[in-house]
């Protein structure tokens, strides 16, 4: 009864799908590049006007088959050519001998953050005091980012908007380190929600000025948070599609269908947050259970899952994978990795242990539901792609604190191949299907002549083991190679700090 009654308020609400509209914010993200001021130059690699990439392993980043022994030539910023190993090179070029390694497009972080999570005075037992914070990360996010190889990242929410738009402008002006930004407005919150730091809406027209104002202001994109209404999502939705801007949605308090209903973008965490099967939903309040009932009941093969994807692809919403930050909650699935283990501070660091290991010693049955949904989704986003839907990727770097900036978007990769994705769809979905939901797949997302040079360095071959696409080696944007290693030797230590 509760099912037909919640399709039934969203075949009320389909009236006011608006049609699909070009990504206006195309041109802001991708800024002109500018040469790296004295305080970036450190950590810069290669530097020439022309730099010939030789021996190379290519993933292309269309999903095409890996090819060996190739010949990259970048020029004032951009892809020249691409072709074998006697291609020539320009005269005057620096040339790189590259053997061993593997090149491939910059990751396009389609769900990265700025921001920390933490959890005051947080004990062994889980215990913590209020209020939740989420402590920005100014200096050590964009570092960590870009040392993994992502070039262009969405910020996905922010909790401090006028400090992402000002590093923004701090890296495209060439003074800071950093990706391209597609800066996220504030979360558009409704009430109730556990983070002090959000602003909650008072009602749709709060909806409409706060797209309106952070549109303004210069944010390229926006996100609706867990506790807000249909009538205010609407109303930012359409906000949002009138100054030519998208709109995506850690959902919870509204249904995916309702949102589709509604004209939505794009919905965050894979089929984690859907709560149209939840028993008890009641409309526009997020039930306790948080869509963990509609994942355990929507299996890949269930006609449920069947209409919710059409829905979808239909209406062309884009869906994005995070599932490091799921695959935290699936105990012994999450491997600990020391190179990012060591970029927390030790606050930092004892606090996720300590969640760590409350996940992995308690008793498997406490947590076979979090496996199950954890395979559902797995096989429901593969449903997604083979029925034609765009899926995009990122990490979420929130949680319990084990998913890190840049290692976590990483891992995302990983994880799209144990859900059965090849690596170079892996890839394709982490790089190219993100650039095309933004509207810059003519600039960036894969390796063609005329395309910028967002290259990634990696030593080995992911396209044979993916876990190779954590050694990045250098990290080029714009054409300037920046020194992974440096990067990350620069931020020791320090995420969670600053």
């Amino acid at each position: 009864m509760l099912k037909c009654l919640i399709l039934g308020s969203v075949a009320a609400l389909a009236t006011l799908t608006a049609a699909p509209i070009p990504a206006q914010a195309a041109p802001q993200i991708l800024a002109p590049p500018v040469p790296p001021n004295a305080s970036v130059r450190p950590y810069v690699k290669v530097d020439g006007k022309t730099v010939v990439l030789r021996h190379v392993g290519l993933i292309d980043g269309t999903g095409a088959t890996a090819q060996d022994d190739r010949t990259v030539i970048v020029t004032n910023g951009r892809i020249a050519a691409v072709g074998g190993p006697n291609l020539a090179a320009p005269a005057g070029a620096q040339v790189l001998d590259l053997t061993g390694r593997t090149v491939l497009p910059g990751i396009v972080g389609m769900h990265d953050h700025m921001y920390y999570i933490a959890r005051p005075n947080m004990d062994a037992a889980g215990h913590s005091e209020p209020p939740l914070m989420v402590p920005q990360m100014t200096f050590s996010s964009p570092r960590l980012y870009l040392a993994a190889g992502v070039t262009t990242m969405r910020t996905t929410g922010s909790v401090e908007p006028y400090v992402d738009l000002n590093v923004k402008s701090l890296i495209d002006a060439g003074g800071m380190v950093g990706p391209h930004m597609d800066v996220t407005g504030p979360y558009l919150e409704g009430s109730s929600s556990p983070f002090i730091q959000m602003h909650a809406l008072r009602d749709a027209a709060d909806a409409t000025r706060t797209v309106a104002y952070w549109a303004d202001m210069g944010a390229t994109s926006f996100k609706a948070y867990m506790n807000i209404t249909r009538a205010e999502l609407g109303a930012a939705i359409q906000e949002a599609h009138k100054r030519g801007l998208k709109l995506t949605g850690h959902l919870c308090s509204v249904t995916y269908p309702e949102a589709v209903a509604l004209g939505i973008d794009n919905l965050e965490h894979g089929f984690f947050v859907n709560t149209q099967l939840d028993p008890g939903k009641q409309p526009d309040v997020c039930p306790r259970t948080a869509g963990d009932p509609t994942l355990l009941a929507m299996t890949p093969e269930s006609p449920e899952a069947d209409r919710l994807i059409r829905l979808l692809v239909d209406h062309h919403v884009a869906v994005t994978s995070t599932l490091p930050v799921f695959e935290q909650r699936v105990p012994m699935h999450s491997p600990l990795n020391p190179k990012a283990m060591a970029v927390l501070t030790v606050e930092a660091r004892e606090a996720y242990l300590y969640a760590r290991n409350l996940t992995n010693q308690a008793p498997r049955d406490r947590y076979a539901d979090a496996a199950k949904e954890f395979q559902n989704d797995l096989g429901l986003e593969r449903k997604f792609v083979a029925a034609g839907g765009l899926l995009i990727a990122g990490p979420d770097p929130t949680g319990n604190g084990g998913v890190i900036p840049g290692f976590g978007d990483q891992r995302e990769v990983e994880l799209l191949v144990e859900a059965g994705f090849t690596p170079v769809e892996a890839i394709k979905i982490a790089t190219l299907n993100g650039a095309t939901y933004l509207g810059l797949a003519d600039r960036i997302g894969s390796i063609a002549p005329g395309k910028d040079a967002d290259l990634v360095v990696v030593k080995g071959d992911p396209s044979k083991a993916i876990a190779d696409i954590e050694n990045v080696e250098i990290v080029f944007k714009d054409g300037v190679g920046y020194d992974a290693p440096k990067l990350l030797e620069s931020v020791k230590g320090r995420y969670g700090q600053y």
